[in-house]
């Protein structure tokens, strides 16, 4: 996330403010995988499709390994494409190689964004449940790529490699735990103790996966991501997030939000939490 000229204090997005649900209705990914030619006097070698993504999913691969992987299991995507749709059945799960993913579900006939995935996140998992109904609509924001698993090849993957298995639960719990916070923060009813509750949260877990104890935080996060959170738009996002960088709670740079004091942010949302109640009480 970068500062703008303007000194709004996030950067715009313009993958994911171009590429709203409505501008997005394209075909779905197709069947079949766009892999490159190659020469018919050496032909791929034969895949032991699990040990090989389990492999990769760790991940210790080699770039020919990687390509023999996305010739089978690849599906290249442009921006705007529309991978599934809410209320098909789910066939398929992707592991997501390149570029970025939104998911989105109709509330009320209105769409919400649910969050933005990004490499390495798995996504589509109601596959798991042997063609589940998709409870969301997955929309590319950039070009990219994703590996799209069967349910066949996704159960064996998973019950042939524990630490694969127990990768896939860890990024379950922590979508659980991020609809969890998505709840607490909806709960709010003033738009800065929102942001504010999400930085929280974002700088806590910031804090707890580099294993500091140091009263800061650092972590990059886009205008749109940090909107889907907080279930505001970009704009109300950004004027927040400016109040705080002028109230010297946070700083941008080098594309990273940096909160020097936690603590200090921390007794911002008592503060903003005991002017809603006299708000409230009057």
């Amino acid at each position: 996330m970068t500062s703008s000229s303007e000194g709004d204090g996030v950067a715009s997005d313009a993958e994911g403010e171009a590429s709203g649900p409505g501008d997005a209705e394209r075909a779905p990914l197709p069947a079949a995988a766009a892999a490159p030619a190659r020469p018919r006097s050496s032909p791929p070698a034969a895949l032991d499709a699990p040990d090989e993504l389990a492999a990769h999913v760790e991940p210790v691969d080699s770039a020919p390994d990687l390509e023999r992987l996305r010739a089978r299991f690849g599906r290249p995507f442009e921006a705007g494409d529309v991978i599934f749709r809410e209320g098909e059945p789910g066939t398929e799960a992707y592991l997501l190689e390149e570029g970025r993913i939104r998911l989105i579900k109709k509330v009320r006939g209105a769409e919400r964004s649910l969050m933005v995935l990004k490499p390495g996140d798995l996504f589509g998992e109601s596959a798991l449940l042997g063609g589940a109904a998709r409870w969301s609509t997955a929309i590319a924001l950039s070009r990219g790529v994703a590996l799209a698993l069967d349910h066949g090849t996704l159960q064996n993957l998973v019950e042939r490699n524990p630490a694969v298995a127990l990768r896939i639960i860890k990024q379950l719990v922590g979508r659980l735990r991020d609809a969890e916070d998505q709840i607490e923060i909806m709960m709010l009813n003033d738009t800065q103790s929102k942001v504010v509750n999400a930085l929280l949260k974002l700088a806590q877990q910031s804090r707890a996966a580099s294993g500091t104890s140091s009263n800061g935080a650092s972590f990059a996060i886009s205008p749109m991501e940090l909107s889907t959170r907080v279930g505001l738009d970009v704009d109300t996002v950004k004027r927040a997030v400016q109040q705080l960088r002028e109230g010297q709670y946070l700083r941008v740079a080098d594309e990273r939000l940096e909160i020097p004091d936690i603590d200090a942010l921390r007794r911002l949302f008592s503060l903003l939490g005991v002017k809603d109640e006299i708000r409230g009480e009057q």
